[in-house]
């Protein structure tokens, strides 16, 4: 049964439009982040660690994809963004703090609902124009 619902995940990504990959990465740094938060409360080390180096991992991909001769400012500004979050990760780790972890739920949640709807009035353009 794992098997199968790994190949459906992996299918599911393989498939998915670049718009759709995009919130994809910002479901799972919140989801790392959250369960980050949880290991911390919970006084499991490895687990903040593994979490918060998983949601890490994810805002370095995104920043890593920026294209900065299309994006111009806004791509400067997340680029800044995702480094600030970066290195909130790393205090949170180090230091064993919840507020950077807090700070960056934030963000992402802030970044996530904005795509969304970005992607969502740029689909009813296109769909509007159809017609």
């Amino acid at each position: 049964m794992k098997n199968a619902y790994q190949k459906y995940k992996t299918n599911s990504v393989q498939t998915a439009s670049r718009e759709k990959i995009l919130l994809m990465l910002y479901e799972g740094a919140i989801k790392f982040t959250k369960l980050a938060m949880k290991g911390m409360e919970e006084k499991k080390i490895a687990d903040k660690g593994y979490y918060i180096g998983r949601a890490y991992d994810i805002i370095m991909e995104l920043n890593n994809t920026l294209d900065h001769k299309v994006g111009g400012d806004i791509s400067k500004n997340l680029e800044a963004l995702y480094i600030f979050m970066m290195e909130q990760y790393t205090k949170a780790n180090f230091k064993n703090e919840m507020a950077p972890l807090q700070e960056n739920l934030k963000i992402l949640e802030n970044l996530y609902s904005g795509w969304q709807q970005a992607i969502e009035k740029i689909k009813k353009e296109e769909t509007d124009n159809q017609k």
